[in-house]
This record gives structure tokens, C-alpha cells and sequence, in this order.
């Protein structure tokens, strides 16, 4: 086995086995940090999986195969249905691989410190870990049916986290209305599993195989079939992203989930949608992505417009920073559905952007939320006087947030809108004057936020907050702020190595 074999294998393997270790030891701390030492192992495997990539990356070209991962397992599995345990990694996928696991090691890091209440933290930590394996496994996996099983690890977890952890309190409506979120998501996920589960056998009984390397550029498939997968699939994706209108679920889930719950939902969960509109469904069903593409545009401005206008109404701090996903992914929408070069570049680096920050706000808000026990935007004026430290690192996220230059979110939506241009032709220059307008409205709602929680006379409710931060806590942020800035001044820290894949992609996409 080689190294590259050896350290794929580990990227699923350690968190799996971390999750066992976590569940049999009896003690919760010192499970909890099982778990952790778990996480961490598992952040080095994925950085190790940039190692030894140029046999891989550099020898992309215009003629199939399209996908040429850094490092591939491929073993079989079904072999009666000719189904392969077929894994891999290019750049494309290693971002989001190396954003989950740092994601999780946070996460499982600040459990050490402060537990939500509902449940054992072992529990949680368990459950975080077995989410990591089915993101991680949808990210590495190149066969269908393989990536269709990762994509369906994560729900019955993340239900968990939610009915067991999250909530404001025990009261019966607290109890009620976080299992009530949870059964939403619960829901349309499912509805969109099914949606995918059709897909993925339509196109594997059309093609006689699933393996996504021959698959890539639609190779085996009619036009009447990579319609109907597409539109399939790409319903499907929609869901989990979420993109509008199919969003609905997702600001009841980050309301009611506890903190390392959001961070995860918001931060990596989310991406299994994009990721899989661009690796599955626009890359087995071009002509289907060419043909939705215009619908898949006014789609993702329709998010970007409608997602900022909702945020400007929002009088909840959670459910403002779960909106703005909406819009945020209405970007990384737009830059997909331009099929270009430029558009597929923005949409990656926007994923990670909004990994990143999105993870950020959703631990200040947690923080915010556990000192002042309420969330309502009008209860929290004043933090800048009472906790300059927590209202400078929120100002910082909120900014980065809203597309500043210089920090991580710029670059996903400026150059969305730069595709949309590059396309040319009435809609899409209209589409993107719009993205642009929505880019205004973004600024608008994140910069009213700040004025209503950072400035003004101090509430009670913040009146008497300590000013200094916990020593967890500054873990758990710092990595954030400082991945906000190096991605922000050095793009391509993504985009170096997602350049060739993107190419390779884009040439099967004419």
C-alpha cells in the first residue's frame, strides 16, 4: 500500500475508530479528549494528503479521463454489481477534506471545555466524529453508490446533535421545538436522498458502471439522460446546500442546534451540496448542466437577493447568520452555473470562505448566546463596552462576511459575479449587476447587526458580562481568524490547487 493509499484510508479510518474509543471509554473527559487526540490525527492524515501530489495534478488534459486524483484507492467491493470501494483525492476536493477535519478538531476541542446541556459529552464528541466519516467519505469517494452511502451517513447524527444537545432549555416547548427542527431537516434531506438515489441509478444503469473517473464528461450517457439525471441530482444538492427555495429547514436547524452542531452544519455540511452539484451532477451530465444552466443563474441572484432581504428583518442573532447562507450559497450557486473556468474557481473558494467564517460567527454567536442566555438582536446593544475582545472578533467575522477585501470572503463573490460577465448576454449581465446589488444588500444586514449588538448603551442582559475570553475559546477561534486572512491575502492557497482539476473539467464541460 502506498502513502497515499495508507493516509486516505486513515482520513475515514481514525475518525471512525475514534468514535468506538470515545463510546467504550466509560469516563466523560477523558472520552472527550479521545476524541479530540482522534480529530487531530485525523487533520495531519488530510494535510498529509497534499504530499506527493505531482504525479497526479500535473498531468491533467483536455481527453478523458477528466478526474485524475493525487492519490487513489480502488478496491473492489460488490463485485456482482461491480461496485468498487474507489477513493481519491484532487484539489478540487482536498480544501474541503483539510476544512472538515480542522472543523471537527475545533469542535471536539471546545467539548473539553464546556458541554452542552441535554446529554453525556462523550455522546457528542461520538457523534461528531461519525458526521466527520460521512463528510469526509463524500468528499474522497469516486463511485456513486460509495458517495451516495457517505452522503446518507451524516442525517441520523446530526439528528441526534440537534434533539439531543440543542435548544434553549428543558421546558416542554424547548424540548418541542427543537425536535421539531430536527425532524424538518430530517425530512428534507430524506426528500432529497431519494431524489439522489434516483439519479445515481439512472445514470449507472444507463452507463453500466459507476465509477465517477469514466463517468466524468457524461461518457456512456444520452442527452435525454444526462437530462434527467441532472435535473435529479441537482434538486437533490439544492436541498442539502441548501439553495433556495428548498432552504426552508435550515434556519429552524442552526436556531436549535448547539454550537459545535451549526459550526459543523454550517461550515462543511452544507458544502456536500455544492460539492456534489460540481463533481457529480455538472461533471457525469454536462450537456444537463448546460442545458439548466440559465434556470440554475436566475436561481442563485434569487437566493443572493432574497436571502439579504430576509436578513434585514431578522431580529435573531442565530437565525441571521443561518440566512445569510442562504445568500452566501446563491454565490457559489452563480459561479457554478456559469460553467466557466473563472465560475467554478469562485464557487470553490467561496465554499471554503464560507466554511471558514460562517464556523467563526456560529462559535461568537454560541459565546454571545451562553453569556446573555438570549439571542434577540434588541437585548444585545452595548457588547462593545461590557466585552471589547468578543465584540472586536465579531465585527472581524462580520466583515470578512461581507466580502472586504483582503479577508476570505472577497474572492468566491467577486469573481461569481466576474464569471457572470465573462459569460455575456443580456441575462447573465443582468444577473450579475444583481449578484453585485445583492453583494450591497449583504454589507447592509451584517453592518445593521453590528450597530445593533456592538454600539448603543449596554442592555441588562450584557451589562454584566466579563471582558476577557476563555483560553478554549482562543483555540478554537484563532485557527478561523487567521485561515480568514491567509486565504484572503493568498488565494491561492486554494485556487493553486484546484486550477488544474477545474481546467480538466471545464474542457469536458464544451
Amino acid at each position: 500500500m502506498s502513502l497515499g493509499e495508507f493516509l486516505l484510508v486513515a482520513v475515514l479510518a481514525v475518525p471512525m475508530l475514534g468514535a468506538l474509543a470515545v463510546a467504550v471509554i466509560p469516563r466523560d473527559l477523558p472520552a472527550r479528549v479521545a476524541g479530540t487526540v482522534a480529530a487531530a490525527l485525523t487533520l495531519v492524515a488530510a494535510l498529509a494528503l497534499a504530499v506527493d501530489r505531482s504525479s497526479g495534478w500535473t498531468a491533467y488534459s483536455a481527453t478523458p479521463p477528466a478526474v485524475r486524483p493525487w492519490h487513489a484507492l480502488d478496491l473492489p467491493w460488490v463485485p456482482g454489481l461491480d461496485l468498487r470501494f474507489h477513493l481519491g483525492v484532487d484539489g478540487i476536493s482536498w480544501p474541503l477534506v483539510v476544512l472538515t477535519a480542522l472543523l471537527t478538531l475545533l469542535c471536539c476541542g471546545y467539548t473539553c471545555w464546556r458541554v452542552p446541556p441535554g446529554g453525556s459529552g462523550r455522546a457528542l464528541v461520538a457523534l461528531l466524529l461519525v458526521v466527520e466519516v460521512g463528510i469526509l467519505g463524500t468528499f474522497l469517494a469516486l463511485d456513486l453508490v460509495l458517495f451516495f452511502l457517505f452522503f446518507e451517513v451524516v442525517l441520523l447524527p446530526m439528528y441526534a446533535i440537534i434533539v439531543g444537545w440543542g435548544g434553549d432549555g428543558t421546558d416542554p416547548a424547548a424540548v418541542a421545538a427543537r425536535r421539531r427542527a430536527a425532524r424538518k431537516f430530517a425530512l428534507y434531506t430524506l426528500f432529497g436522498s431519494v431524489l439522489l438515489l434516483v439519479g445515481v441509478y439512472v445514470v449507472v444503469a444507463a452507463a453500466g458502471t459507476a465509477d465517477m473517473v469514466t463517468l466524468t464528461g457524461g461518457t456512456g450517457l444520452s442527452r435525454g439522460t444526462q437530462l434527467a439525471a441532472f435535473t435529479l441530482l441537482a434538486v437533490a444538492f439544492a436541498v442539502k446546500s441548501p439553495l433556495w427555495p428548498l432552504h426552508s429547514w435550515l434556519p429552524d436547524a442552526h436556531t436549535q442546534a448547539p454550537t459545535v452542531g451549526s459550526v459543523l452544519l454550517a461550515g462543511v455540511l452544507l458544502k456536500m451540496g455544492t460539492y456534489g452539484l460540481i463533481r457529480v451532477a455538472v461533471g457525469v451530465a454536462p450537456e444537463g448542466a448546460r442545458w439548466a444552466a440559465p434556470v440554475l443563474g436566475v436561481l442563485a441572484v434569487a437566493a443572493i437577493l432574497i436571502g439579504s432581504l430576509v436578513c434585514l428583518a431578522q431580529t435573531e442573532l442565530k437565525r441571521l447568520i443561518a440566512y445569510s447562507s442562504v445568500g452566501h450559497m446563491g454565490f457559489v450557486l452563480l459561479g457554478i452555473a456559469t460553467l466557466t473556468a473563472t465560475g467554478i474557481q469562485a464557487a470553490l473558494i467561496g465554499n471554503v470562505a464560507h466554511g471558514i467564517i460562517t464556523g467563526l460567527l456560529f462559535f461568537l454567536a454560541g459565546a454571545i448566546k451562553d453569556r446573555t442566555h438570549t439571542g434577540a438582536l434588541r437585548d444585545l446593544s452595548g457588547l462593545r463596552e461590557t466585552a471589547p475582545r468578543l465584540s472586536g472578533l465579531l465585527a472581524f467575522a462580520a466583515v470578512a462576511s461581507l466580502g472586504l477585501p483582503g479577508l476570505a470572503g472577497f474572492w468566491g463573490e467577486a469573481f461569481a459575479v466576474v464569471a457572470a460577465v465573462q459569460v455575456g448576454g443580456p441575462l447573465w449581465i443582468t444577473l450579475a449587476v444583481l449578484a453585485a446589488f445583492g453583494g450591497a444588500l449583504t454589507a447592509g444586514y451584517l453592518l445593521r447587526l453590528l450597530r445593533q449588538v456592538t454600539h448603543g448603551a449596554p442592555t441588562p442582559a450584557v451589562a454584566g458580562l466579563k471582558p476577557g475570553l476563555a483560553g478554549a475559546e482562543l483555540v478554537a477561534w484563532t485557527p478561523l481568524v487567521l485561515l480568514a486572512l491567509a486565504v484572503g491575502l493568498a488565494p491561492t492557497l486554494v485556487l493553486g490547487v484546484a486550477e488544474a482539476p477545474v481546467t480538466a473539467l471545464v474542457e469536458v464541460l464544451r
